[in-house]
């Protein structure tokens, strides 16, 4: 696997079980002993510069319809990223927020993928609540998928 590759998803997911939307990307890794709390801030902790830019072009927008924002950053044990923690073992970290147009989780799995390699998952999950989420999802997707591919490229 040399890049992101797409691999489906089967809703309902436990980790945000009333979900509408999903997509899932995994690449294999060389961080053989990593856990996947280690690998989710080791992929928000590098983020190319770009995505720090539209984050910050997203925040100024969502702001004007009263909904969080989020800053890329790393604090250690409550948010990666700009989401916060919902859970975390050694091979599952679930990240994600509840707002007013949506609900949303970040699903980083790992699993061995041979002796040296691990493969590293991530899944998002959306529960739209109201048209604006659907809008709001539309909008955001070419975004959205370009950045977490070009993340997970950067893992390999």
């Amino acid at each position: 696997m040399s890049k992101a590759s797409i691999e489906s998803v089967a809703l309902p997911h436990p980790a945000l079980p009333s979900a509408d939307w999903a997509d899932r990307y995994a690449v294999i890794t060389l961080n053989h002993d990593a856990t996947a709390l280690d690998l989710a801030r080791k992929m928000f902790g590098r983020s190319p510069r770009w995505v720090g830019l539209l984050l910050a072009l997203r925040n100024r927008i969502v702001a004007l319809f009263g909904l969080k924002s989020a800053e890329l950053g790393i604090d250690e044990g409550t948010t990666i990223g700009a989401f916060p923690v919902v859970s975390a073992c050694d091979d599952q970290v679930v990240l994600g927020f509840d707002d007013n147009h949506l609900n949303f989780r970040i699903v980083l799995d790992v699993a061995a993928a041979g002796l040296q390699t691990r493969k590293l998952a991530v899944t998002t999950l959306v529960e739209r609540h109201n048209l604006f989420g659907r809008i709001y999802i539309f909008v955001i997707t070419p975004f959205h998928k370009l950045i977490v591919r070009t993340i997970l490229a950067r893992m390999r």
